[in-house]
């Protein structure tokens, strides 16, 4: 098999970075994808250190053993985490995500971004150094959201439990100052539609799937690795969990409109 024709990984500590394969697919509908969710062991967000890179780096393995040919590291967790070591181990293109702070803070909205994520995405030295680039000029507030990636993997992505979770997490702000709400967690894109009823739709909101998946084409692209043929690529889903419940909620979640 030529190189272009391998697949392409993906990896997330559960089903969350399903939101970027969605937009990867419909970049890249040519191409064939992998996809590799943690589930057993989410969320990432609140282990140590040490324990999400060994996570990762046995996902990075799982995929590697099936012939990928690029790796995307769909969690913003193990991104702020691995990403360079990953680079260092395995001669692939391998592509993080981190919140879209940067396209926020350019629609020049004038108030308050609220970055969405776990609690060690926003306690890692990745975050603060993005941090560091616009904090003088804009108003950021960063949100830790433990709990919510735990509710989405059991498929709650809307009703109650969310609505109430996102209005508690949201009472202390006042909407009408909010401009942008930037999702730092690859799970929250599936509950978009409950957070724009909290916040009365009154922000802009803004996740790094387009971003993430435009760069992965780019570097398939540079390094001539895309798909040639003229076909419809297809989705393969594997799970840590090895149960049917969560290789279905993966599929629905892959195809929610």
């Amino acid at each position: 098999m030529s190189i272009n024709d391998k697949p392409i990984g993906f990896f997330d500590s559960g089903v969350g970075g399903i939101s970027v394969l969605k937009e990867a697919f419909k970049l890249l509908p040519k191409e064939d994808f992998l996809y590799y969710g943690d589930s057993k062991n989410a969320p990432y967000g609140t282990k140590k250190v040490e324990e999400v890179k060994a996570l990762t780096f046995n996902a990075t393995d799982f995929l590697m053993n099936k012939g990928i040919k690029a790796l995307v590291v769909a969690c913003n967790t193990a991104t702020s985490v691995t990403i360079n070591d990953l680079r260092e181990n395995y001669d692939i293109p391998i592509i993080g995500i981190e919140p879209a702070l940067k396209p926020a803070v350019e629609l020049k909205k004038g108030g308050k971004i609220i970055i969405m994520a776990t609690p060690m995405t926003l306690a890692e030295k990745k975050f603060a150094n993005l941090m560091d680039l616009y904090k003088e000029t804009e108003d950021i507030e960063p949100l830790p959201c433990p709990g919510l990636p735990e509710l989405i993997e059991q498929g709650i992505v809307s009703g109650d439990v969310i609505y109430n979770y996102l209005k508690d997490k949201f009472s202390k702000y006042d909407n009408e100052k909010i401009s942008s709400i930037v999702l730092g967690c690859t799970h929250y894109p599936f509950i978009e539609k409950t957070l724009k009823e909290v916040t009365y739709n009154k922000a802009c909101i803004i996740d790094g799937s387009f971003g993430t998946s435009r760069e992965l084409k780019r570097q398939l692209k540079n390094s001539n690795m895309l798909r040639e043929e003229n076909r419809v690529g297809k989705v393969t889903i594997f799970n840590s969990r090895e149960d049917k419940d969560i290789i279905d909620l993966s599929y629905k979640l892959f195809n929610m409109k």
